[in-house]
């Protein structure tokens, strides 16, 4: 009797490991817990406070401070400054200068007729009325010198970044060794929020167009470099290995296969490079870059949403234009044939006519006359707005009661509930989530991210920036994947929305903080809105994207089975666009981390105003230390919202 109880009870439990196993994340919960059960006991007798020890911090404010003076001291004197920042000053400026000499000679009409052109062999004749339409905009807003200011730096800047970003991309493409190096660093380049990097740029290059230049290009140049790599590594196998067989050496494969197979993700990486360079206009001229920037930032320094609206228009007619000419090239790349070339050259010779024109007859210089002034009528909407909506609205109260009701009955609890944790118990928190859609590299990733942000010596404001950013976050995806479904099953909303997302995305977002603390008021949840604004047109259109992209032969099948609307995107594509939703999450993560520097000027506080403070008082230590502790933050986030290819496979 004895052996057989023995014996069911050992089928008994190996029944249960055998469903255990069957269910990974719940073995792996079970064997998390058994650790947390050895190390915990362990952390908490030793450091028993529910905030980070400070046994366990890292003072790095004396050696940044140091390396501060250092660099202060010896600018003007240490070779290294003298013969290597010093032609890199001096190149950039030279470079800007002759691009703005260029653009200042050909006058309005010959950029204009120029621009035309451009959009005209590159995507018909629509957008080159609109692109025509847009500098003639540029120029009726007042605005045309600071265009042309703005232009020249990000056609260096982005020249630049398409050169660096093109360099490090082939080398990641073409070697796994480097790829894996390089994608740490392009996480960093593109989490760490440009305040951080600007004081170390600012230190090293002082005030000016070098600076501003070379924080653009730290910013900018990191999606060239991964969408190049990813290009080059995505190439067809198949004819890679043709051109093998026929015996060509590693760079004729390079020239003749690579490259040409990869020239579409090569072009979008120029798109997305213009567009985050732009992005940079307004925040490069807080060190002095100058153009529609310093406009933007002297209006809203004076609390002038007229004159920051009309300097913000032409850096988002310029997004706009630029946008869409480069994703006109990506589709019909290729498509032309070489009999294109004689109208190439009748066109050129055409705005090369123009451009003499206006310079013979001395009218280079957008006419005064021809003006038109937009900051008193935008001045007195905000007005209104801020007198009729602000509070005392009836039955739904003000935008002042919302984001009153906001902070306390969200942002609040989230706070103060992940600041009341224990450390320890944040730290297995995220070693659960990473771990549950990753492997245990991931959840150590996420682990140590975490805890360097406890050594750094910022845990309490760290915690309270991700709470920030996990109510926007949860906002932003809510309202992203409502609108990205309407505009999946609608084209009318999608042409609809089109616009609106291009100007949400381009718009600086100097622009549209200030009628958001007009309507919300100073404090955290204006930072959370402001956040909202920028993030929501990526969701949308990558949620909108992905659903579209489903297969119509699995939506066919459903609806041949009688599905209605609603069972066929819960049960067909929301299944079969999982990954594009999770890239949606991944950015609209990333997006709202960017803007959390940008909520420290409105009273967000925590993270985003000590990077600000850092940057205005010259604290090297302090805007670092923040800007570090954004990125450990980014690191982690992304690897709790990401699975990994090898989990991917596994739940498919």
């Amino acid at each position: 009797m004895a052996t057989v109880t023995a014996t069911v009870g050992h089928s008994g439990v190996s029944a249960l490991l055998k469903n255990l196993r069957g269910h990974r994340a719940v073995g792996k919960l079970l064997l998390l817990a058994v650790v947390a059960a050895v190390i915990v006991p362990v952390l908490d007798s030793h450091w028993a406070s529910g905030t980070w020890p400070g046994a366990l911090t890292v003072d790095l404010s004396a050696p940044l401070g140091r390396a501060s003076e250092w660099i202060i001291d010896n600018r003007d004197s240490h070779p290294l400054f003298l013969y290597f920042f010093g032609y890199v000053s001096s190149a950039v400026v030279l470079s800007v200068r002759a691009v703005y000499v260029v653009l200042l000679a050909a006058g309005w009409a010959g950029v204009t007729a120029v621009a035309a052109l451009v959009a005209w062999r590159t995507a018909g004749v629509r957008l080159a009325l609109g692109t025509a339409a847009a500098f003639l905009a540029c120029g009726l807003l007042g605005m045309w010198v600071p265009t042309m200011q703005t232009l020249a730096l990000m056609v260096v800047a982005v020249l630049a970044s398409v050169l660096l970003g093109a360099l490090l991309g082939l080398a990641a493409g073409l070697a796994d060794r480097t790829y894996r190096a390089l994608r740490p660093v392009l996480d960093t380049m593109q989490v760490l929020p440009a305040f951080a990097y600007l004081l170390p740029v600012v230190l090293v290059f002082g005030i000016g167009v070098p600076a501003a230049v070379l924080a653009t290009v730290v910013y900018a140049a990191p999606p060239m470099a991964r969408l190049t790599a990813l290009g080059l590594r995505d190439a067809d196998a198949g004819v890679m290995e043709a051109v093998t067989s026929l015996g060509a050496t590693a760079r004729q494969r390079l020239q003749t296969a690579r490259l040409p197979l990869a020239r579409k993700e090569l072009l979008l990486g120029l798109n997305q490079t213009i567009m985050m360079a732009l992005s940079m206009a307004v925040i490069a001229s807080v060190i002095g870059a100058g153009g529609l920037g310093d406009r933007v930032y002297q209006a809203l320094a004076s609390v002038d949403v007229g004159a920051a609206l009309a300097a913000g228009i032409p850096i988002v007619l310029l997004a706009v234009v630029l946008d869409r000419v480069t994703g006109a090239a990506g589709e019909r790349l290729g498509s032309d044939s070489g009999a294109t070339a004689p109208r190439w050259a009748y066109a050129a010779a055409a705005a090369l006519a123009v451009a003499l024109a206006g310079h013979l007859t001395g009218r280079l210089a957008w006419p005064a006359s021809w003006t038109l002034s937009i900051a008193e009528p935008v001045n007195r909407v905000v007005d209104w707005m801020t007198n009729h909506l602000y509070s005392g609205v009836p039955y739904i109260g003000g935008t002042a009661d919302w984001a009153g009701h906001f902070t306390t009955w969200v942002l609040d609890p989230v706070r103060d509930g992940l600041q009341w944790l224990p450390w320890w118990s944040v730290l297995l928190i995220v070693a659960a989530l990473a771990w549950l859609i990753g492997t245990w590299r991931t959840a150590l990733t996420a682990v140590l991210a975490m805890a360097a942000i406890g050594v750094l010596g910022v845990w309490k404001p760290s915690l309270d920036t991700l709470s920030q950013v996990l109510a926007a976050v949860a906002v932003t995806l809510v309202l992203g994947f409502a609108t990205g479904i309407a505009a999946a099953r609608s084209e009318r909303v999608e042409r609809l929305l089109r616009p609106v997302l291009d100007v949400f995305q381009t718009m600086p977002q100097f622009v549209y903080l200030i009628p958001v603390v007009a309507l919300f008021g100073v404090g955290r949840a204006p930072a959370v809105a402001a956040a909202v604004v920028y993030a929501l047109p990526a969701v949308v259109r990558i949620t909108t994207q992905g659903l579209r992209a489903v297969d119509p032969a699995a939506l066919e099948s459903a609806r041949s089975l009688g599905a209605t609307g609603a069972q066929q995107l819960r049960q067909v594509q929301l299944p079969l666009a999982r990954q594009s939703l999770l890239l949606a999450v991944n950015q609209g993560v990333v997006l709202v981390l960017a803007v959390v520097i940008i909520g420290g000027l409105v009273g967000g506080g925590a993270l985003g105003y000590d990077v600000v403070f850092g940057l205005a008082q010259g604290d090297l230590a302090t805007g670092l230390v923040a800007g570090a502790a954004i990125v450990c933050l980014g690191l982690m986030l992304d690897r709790v919202t990401q699975p990994t290819a090898r989990t991917t496979k596994k739940g498919a």
